[in-house]
């Protein structure tokens, strides 16, 4: 490694620590020409992915891209972006162990949607709208449905205030009427 400052390919390591939460190593230098001092981190190599898309092409995997979809179906909802990010580890993790060179979006789909049904419901429903792209009520009935036959919290109120037609009521597992949901509409 050269010196930033003169280009001498020597220097001394004044000191060294983790960094990155453990996932790099962070050193002090000076360089033995000019005396100046400067950090490097070291960190492994991480293994490419790609992502094979929908028609077919392929792309590099980005966890900022995840976490930009995450961002937009949590907008204007009560989730840390911290929280979001961790969720973001998890998925990226979770296709390493399972992928070897490449992964279908769907697989990273369904690992966002696995993330955001425990955050948040509303931010899952908005995903789930994109991803699976939703084009009648009933895809969303069904969603909902689905959400609130496997949820063992409460439905929030606004999962409520975005479906009224539904009939539900908080912590509600069925309509008003009785009915399923698709029937309520009737």
């Amino acid at each position: 490694m050269r010196c930033p400052f003169c280009g001498f390919d020597d220097q001394k390591v004044l000191d060294s620590r983790p960094a990155r939460d453990g996932e790099a190593i962070r050193r002090r230098r000076e360089c033995l020409s000019c005396e100046r001092r400067f950090t490097t981190f070291e960190a492994p190599e991480r293994p490419r992915l790609l992502v094979v898309k929908r028609d077919g092409s392929r792309t590099d995997f980005s966890k900022d891209k995840v976490l930009h979809s995450m961002l937009l179906a949590a907008r204007k909802r009560p989730v840390p972006a911290d929280v979001l990010r961790e969720a973001v580890e998890r998925v990226e993790r979770s296709l390493f162990d399972s992928f070897d060179d490449e992964v279908p979006t769907s697989a990273i789909g369904q690992r966002v949607m696995q993330e955001l049904a425990q955050i948040d419901v509303v931010a899952y429903v908005r995903f789930a709208s994109v991803y699976q792209e939703f084009e009648t009520l009933q895809d969303f009935i069904e969603i909902v449905e689905h959400v609130t036959a496997t949820n063992e919290r409460r439905l929030p109120d606004e999962l409520n205030s975005l479906f009224p037609e539904l009939g539900l009521e908080t912590g509600d597992r069925s309509p008003r009427s009785g009915t399923r949901g698709t029937e309520a509409l009737r």
